[in-house]
């Protein structure tokens, strides 16, 4: 009869796994099967676990600030918190920027009215 292993009790660590195959890295660093201290592999273990499923606030909160933001700032704002949790990415790019300004309809004017600029 085949062994059953149980990947939710407490202390399982993948490399208890005997279907992990060691040719699963590509950059051939270490596993966690070749680790010789047990007990920080299974703190290092739960800590990533840890990180994975916890929560960071990521929302956009007007009430945290003591600014008054006007209906447009705010607008700007959550529409970057919805850029930001749709496409996973912490901290957009100039350019990714620039597209949801775009989205909300905004268009570069006739006359430059940044010093500098053409």
């Amino acid at each position: 009869m085949p062994r059953i292993i149980d990947t939710h009790k407490p202390g399982f660590l993948p490399s208890d796994d005997p279907s992990r195959d060691r040719l699963d890295d590509p950059l051939g660093s270490k596993l966690p099967q070749d680790w010789d201290d047990r007990k920080a592999t299974a703190r290092a273990y739960r800590a990533s676990q840890a990180r994975a499923t916890g929560t960071r606030r990521r929302s956009v909160d007007p009430c945290t600030s003591e600014l008054d933001y006007s209906p447009a700032q705010l607008e700007f704002m959550l529409a970057m918190q919805a850029y930001k949790q749709a496409s996973g990415r912490m901290f957009p790019t100039w350019s990714e920027t620039l597209e949801v300004l775009t989205k909300l309809g905004y268009e570069k004017s006739l006359k430059p009215t940044v010093p500098g600029t053409k």
